[in-house]
C-alpha cells in the first residue's frame, strides 16, 4: 500500500527552496494539505521576503495539490503559534511538522562572534524547539502526530568552521530523544533526518558531479516515510544521493573498576577494555544507563537486586 497523506494537514518550515522545498511538493503530492513556511531570507538569516513559499504553493496548486504560504520566522515564538493557528483554522488540525528552517554563519572558531553562534541556535534549535512547542498540544489531543526535525553530520559527527551549527543540530538529537518518549502515549512520534543533498548550503563546499548526484528530491522519500501513519520514533536516518540508512548513539559495555582503582591511571590502564566496541549498543533511555551501571557494580560486590 503507498504511503499517503490524504486528510493530513503538514507544516514544512524552511520550505522555499532545497530541501524544504522538496519536502512541501513530495508531501502535497500525496494528498497532505501543506504549509510552506519560509521566512525568506538570505542563506546567513539576512533579509527576508514571501517570495519563496508563495513560488512553491503555486507549483503545488499547479500539480492539484492545496497550501499556503506562511512567512514566519521561526525563532519568534509569537510568529510560529500564529502560523499553527492559521493552519489549524482554515484545515482543522496540524498533524505532521517538517522542521526544516536554518542558517548558516560559518567561521572557525577562534574568529566566530557571539552574535553568529547565538543566531545559528536560535534558528535550529530554538526554532524548532518553538514549532514542535506550537503543534504539540493539538497532536496530543488529537492523539496522532508525526515529527520530523533535521540534524546533520556536521553536530552527529563533526565539521571544521561550525560550532555553532554543529552544536544546533546536536541538540535536535537530545530534542527528540525526550519527545519521543514524552509522545508515546499519545502516538505522536518523533524522528531526525540528517540530510546532505546540493542545496544553497552545500553548493560552495562540493564538485559540481558530485552536486549532480545530491538532489534535495533524494531526501523527501526517508522525510515521508517519517512522517507516514507506520512511521517509527525516535529514529535518527541518514539519507543523501539515494543512499539510507539509520544512525545510532552507542555505550560500550565498559568495565567496572574496585573501588582501589578509582583514579585516572586505572582508567588509562584500562582504557583499551573502556573502548572496546564489540559489544556496545544503543541504550534506549537514560535510566538504562543507570541500570547498566548499577548493574555492574552489583555483580562486582556480589549484591544481588
Amino acid at each position: 500500500m503507498a504511503i499517503r497523506f490524504d486528510g493530513r494537514v503538514a507544516i514544512v518550515t524552511g520550505a522555499g527552496n532545497g530541501l524544504g522545498r522538496a519536502h512541501a511538493l513530495g508531501l502535497a503530492s500525496r494528498g497532505a494539505k501543506v504549509v510552506v513556511n519560509d521566512f525568506g531570507g538570505a542563506r546567513d538569516g539576512t533579509g527576508g521576503s514571501l517570495t519563496p513559499a508563495e513560488s512553491v504553493v503555486e507549483e503545488i496548486r499547479k500539480a492539484g495539490g492545496t497550501a499556503m504560504a506562511d512567512g514566519a520566522d521561526v525563532s519568534k515564538f509569537g510568529q510560529v503559534t500564529a502560523m499553527v493557528e492559521r493552519a489549524t483554522k482554515e484545515w482543522g488540525s496540524v498533524d505532521l511538522l517538517c522542521a526544516n528552517a536554518g542558517i548558516l554563519r560559518d567561521k572557525s572558531f577562534g574568529k566566530m562572534d557571539v552574535a553568529d553562534f547565538a543566531k545559528v541556535l536560535d534558528v535550529h534549535l530554538v526554532g524548532t524547539f518553538y514549532c514542535c512547542k506550537a503543534v504539540w498540544d493539538g497532536m496530543r489531543e488529537r492523539n496522532y502526530g508525526r515529527i520530523v526535525l533535521t540534524t546533520s553530520s556536521s553536530g552527529l559527527f563533526g565539521n571544521f568552521g561550525q560550532a555553532n551549527y554543529g552544536a544546533a543540530k546536536a541538540g535536535m538529537v537530545g530534542l527528540m530523544n525526550v519527545l519521543a518518549e514524552e509522545g508515546r502515549k499519545n502516538n505522536v512520534r518523533v524522528n531526525t533526518i540528517s540530510p546532505t543533498a546540493a542545496t544553497r548550503m552545500t553548493e560552495e563546499l562540493l564538485p559540481p558531479q558530485a552536486l549532480a548526484l545530491m538532489k534535495p528530491e533524494a531526501i523527501t522519500p526517508a522525510v515521508e516515510y517519517l512522517l507516514s501513519e507506520d512511521a517509527p520514533t525516535r529514529t535518527i536516518m541518514g539519507a543523501g544521493a539515494g543512499s539510507f540508512a539509520v544512525i545510532k548513539i552507542i555505550e560500550t559495555e565498559g568495565v567496572n573498576l574496585a573501588q582501589s582503582d578509582w583514579t585516572p591511571d586505572a582508567i588509562a590502564a584500562h582504557f583499551t577494555e573502556i573502548d572496546d566496541v564489540s559489544e556496545a549498543r544503543a541504550l534506549q533511555g537514560a535510566f538504562e544507563q543507570t541500570q547498566k551501571y548499577v548493574a555492574q557494580a552489583a555483580a562486582r560486590a556480589g549484591i544481588k537486586l
